[in-house]
């Protein structure tokens, strides 16, 4: 084997801190932003003004740690681009793979409390207090869809399947109850349409990351497809970038951006909508669109890793699917 050059080695360094770095900032930004909300830490941009103190140094530490940690790692592991790219998928996988389970069970469990209250039955399964508990988003939320999100996290490591086809099975067997029962028994409630939605908008959200993986994607392609397999990785490598990369930090950015921001602002109030006895899923909803810039963003940083890896010429080539494949 044709051993690296040490400018092409250095490249392989750098390219792996810089993905290996991206997904340590994520991590980095996504904690610091639940202190700054959620605790009331002051942030990092506070630390050297008198309303900052030790919690703004504390959170600076925790982005200095993060770039430490990325650098150590890269650094001390002798992996190729693509053993990295593999495990970055894997844990992305992992990621998509509870989130699916967790929908799944929250969706089914909320369903059934809205049956049970919009018919009046809610009260010979709990007490009355618990009715009248089970009626408010802010105690819904917590005490009944967080631990099913655990729960779902529980199960993605003992399971190897990301489900979507199953998934898109209960969605029309969803819509098609609400065919049967609205024309045939005249019957049709809020939480039915509710509960459509609430799969239909995760099914597309979270396998956006696999359809990626799977180079599914349009591509509008005028001279790509007549590129070599070097050039190609090399668009790869700069769209990831410039593109991809880009616009989920955007998305992040603007939607955890505070309290009233697009995506935290229902996460943190538990947002419901307005249909009376319907689900209370919606600030879920709203979420959705962060689970999919931050997947997203976590498979564009393996799709830059196995674009430089084409771009070198190195072994291992990911075969795509022509079935998968647009």
């Amino acid at each position: 084997m044709e051993s690296a050059t040490p400018a092409a080695t250095k490249a392989d360094l750098l390219s792996r801190f810089f993905s290996w770095a991206m997904l340590a900032y994520l991590a980095a930004y996504l904690l610091n932003n639940s202190l700054v909300h959620a605790a009331k830490w002051p942030g990092v941009a506070k630390a050297f003004s008198s309303e900052g103190g030790w919690q703004a140094w504390v959170q600076i530490l925790i982005y200095a740690a993060a770039f430490a940690i990325a650098w150590l790692y890269v650094n001390r592991s002798q992996r190729s681009m693509r053993a990295d790219a593999n495990t970055i998928t894997g844990i992305n996988t992992y990621l998509i793979r509870s989130l699916f389970w967790a929908i799944l069970f929250i969706g089914l469990a909320d369903m059934a409390i809205s049956f049970l209250r919009v018919e009046g039955l809610l009260h010979h399964v709990v007490s009355e207090q618990m009715v009248k508990d089970l009626g408010r988003p802010q105690y819904r939320g917590p005490t009944i869809h967080m631990p099913l999100l655990c729960l779902g996290f529980v199960l993605g490591a003992f399971t190897r399947t990301l489900g979507f086809h199953w998934f898109a099975l209960l969605i029309v067997v969803a819509e098609l109850a609400i065919v049967i029962t609205r024309f045939i028994f005249s019957y049709e409630q809020a939480f039915m349409g509710d509960l459509v939605r609430f799969w239909y908008a995760a099914l597309f959200l979270f396998a956006s990351a696999y359809t990626l993986l799977q180079e599914g994607h349009v591509r509008v392609d005028v001279f790509y497809s007549g590129m070599k397999e070097r050039t190609k990785g090399f668009v790869n490598a700069f769209g990831a970038i410039a593109f991809g990369i880009t616009l989920c930090w955007t998305i992040i950015f603007i939607g955890f951006s505070g309290k009233s921001a697009i995506i935290y602002g229902p996460l943190v109030n538990f947002e419901v909508s307005q249909s009376g006895f319907g689900m209370y899923t919606k600030y879920l909803m709203a979420g959705f669109l962060g689970v999919f810039a931050i997947t997203m963003l976590i498979q564009f940083v393996a799709q830059f890793l196995e674009s430089c890896a084409d771009y070198r010429n190195l072994p291992g080539r990911r075969k795509i699917a022509t079935d998968i494949a647009h």
